[in-house]
């Protein structure tokens, strides 16, 4: 069963270290988002990522989208991005903008898919963030059983998912609301997802 740590920010020396400790060991950890609670596993953990996808059974092997705690670790799980990538993440991060990038060769099946894409964001949640510079990239998957209702709280993930995970990282009530939105950049600008970002903000910001 899932342990409940107060997460508050600035977040405590102590939290911090368990949940590094925990990611370094392979587990799963639910953290509180600018939208919903995330399942979050080392990006670089090939068991955790397998863990992950039996959690997360039926969703048609979608990659799973990452999680980064500044722009400048982007070149961790990515290609440079191009300027109008750039353009973007200067306007909408931190924020509710998922960009697909080219991911970098190395990066697991889980992450990228077939086509050697990775979706990346960096969340406005200044806790998380805090921990993602500790612990590196983690993945950002809604914290839920597939076909159920995202949870907005500690309570509901451990209703949904206690006995499947390691750790839940008890911030209050998420925002809820619209997901990020999902958008390719090459061969052309394309939005994968619609969400918590308007087609006419993003059209406006390419202008």
């Amino acid at each position: 069963m899932a342990i409940i740590l107060p997460f508050s920010f600035p977040p405590s020396a102590e939290v911090i270290k368990q949940v590094e400790t925990c990611v370094q060991n392979g587990g799963v950890v639910a953290v509180p988002t600018d939208s919903f609670y995330a399942l979050a596993v080392g990006v670089f953990q090939p068991a955790a990522l397998k863990r992950l996808q039996a959690i997360k059974a039926d969703r048609d092997h979608k990659p799973f989208p990452v999680l980064i705690s500044d722009p400048d670790d982007l070149d961790q799980v990515s290609e440079d991005p191009s300027d109008v990538a750039q353009k973007l993440m200067k306007q909408f991060w931190p924020g509710l903008l998922t960009i697909l990038f080219k991911a970098k060769p190395y990066m697991l099946p889980a992450l990228k898919g077939e086509a050697g894409i990775i979706g990346v964001r960096q969340p406005d949640a200044a806790g998380l963030c805090k921990i993602l510079s500790r612990t590196g990239p983690l993945t950002g998957t809604s914290a839920n059983a597939t076909g159920d209702a995202p949870a907005q709280s500690a309570e509901q993930v451990m209703e949904q998912l206690g006995s499947d995970i390691d750790l839940i990282l008890d911030g209050g009530p998420t925002p809820g609301g619209e997901p990020s939105t999902v958008i390719q950049l090459e061969p052309d600008f394309q939005i994968i997802r619609h969400g918590a970002i308007s087609q006419e903000a993003l059209e406006k910001a390419l202008q």
